[in-house]
């Protein structure tokens, strides 16, 4: 009984990188209710957020094409300093060289914006099964 109560109030922390304020509020909505949420607007931040949070993250969520730092960089960099957990990276371009050069970045998965709830419920849920939509 107890794993399921834990199972059920588990709220795992995505940190989210996402330069765009629609973009972001689109995956709030669809997350939000079950995860919590940290919002960085670009790779700086998001890598600040990941050193101050690194424990307690369970996942990130990061667009690829972004001001000051890219996505892809800020993956490096995150794998550099041992970060293991699932990264989750977004590109408004469906060519395979994005794909690519996020997978050889670090990156978990690749999904194709605009984000759909399933999409991302799907894949979020792939990489944390304990968390229930």
């Amino acid at each position: 009984m107890e794993t399921e109560n834990q199972s059920a109030d588990y709220r795992p922390l995505i940190l989210v990188a996402e330069d765009d304020d629609s973009n972001f509020k689109l995956i709030k909505a669809i997350i939000g209710k079950k995860c919590e949420i940290m919002w960085a607007k670009n790779g700086e931040e998001i890598v600040s957020l990941f050193r101050e949070n690194r424990d307690k993250t369970a996942a990130i969520l990061m667009d690829i094409k972004m001001p000051v730092m890219n996505g892809l960089d800020a993956t490096r960099i995150i794998r550099e300093e041992g970060g293991t957990l699932p990264i989750i990276m977004q590109t408004a371009y469906a060519f395979s060289t994005d794909r690519e050069n996020a997978m050889r970045s670090g990156a978990s998965e690749v999904l194709v914006k605009p984000i759909t709830l399933s999409a991302l419920r799907n894949c979020l849920s792939s990489y944390l099964p304990e968390l229930k939509w």
